[in-house]
């Protein structure tokens, strides 16, 4: 344990209570209290250590009877498709590139039929009807990854 700094201890500790349950809820004075460690240490491990692309959901509420609530979530299996495909997207995609993100997302079975269609109306040029084709094609991107973020995490 010599190897290990404090960090990866409060991570394994908080890892180990949550093997026993979807979610845990936590005071962060008494884990600091626990490891003998600033209350900011604790605040350093969640938001580095229990992010959603690591399966964690983080709430928090403050004050004297503040806490922290870590869930584990469900990731889909392979988000190698996701970060290929945000790559590809960059900070700007037309549309018919648009259209061929979402059949591949189809064709993965990561969307049902309703749900890319849905998603082909709201980035249609018909729908981001903007005077600048750079701007309709920014926002196109932003719309893509955001849903691509969205699917990394399953209900």
């Amino acid at each position: 344990m010599q190897n290990r700094n404090i960090s990866d201890i409060i991570e394994h500790y908080l890892k180990d209570i949550l093997a026993d349950s979807q979610q845990i809820e936590i005071k962060r004075s008494e884990v600091a209290e626990h490891f003998n460690c600033v209350p900011s240490q604790i605040n350093y491990v969640i938001k580095t250590r229990f992010t959603i692309p690591n399966g964690y959901i983080v709430q928090s509420k403050r004050g004297g009877g503040g806490y922290i609530r870590i869930a584990k979530i469900n990731l889909i299996d392979d988000t190698d498709i996701l970060d290929e495909l945000t790559a590809y997207i960059g900070s700007s995609i037309s549309a018919t590139r648009g259209f061929q993100v979402v059949q591949s997302l189809y064709e993965e079975k990561l969307l049902t039929q309703k749900e890319a269609n849905l998603i082909l109306t709201t980035i249609d040029r018909g729908t981001l009807a903007f005077s600048e084709k750079k701007l309709e094609d920014a926002v196109r991107a932003r719309i893509l990854i955001n849903i691509l973020e969205r699917l990394r995490c399953a209900d």
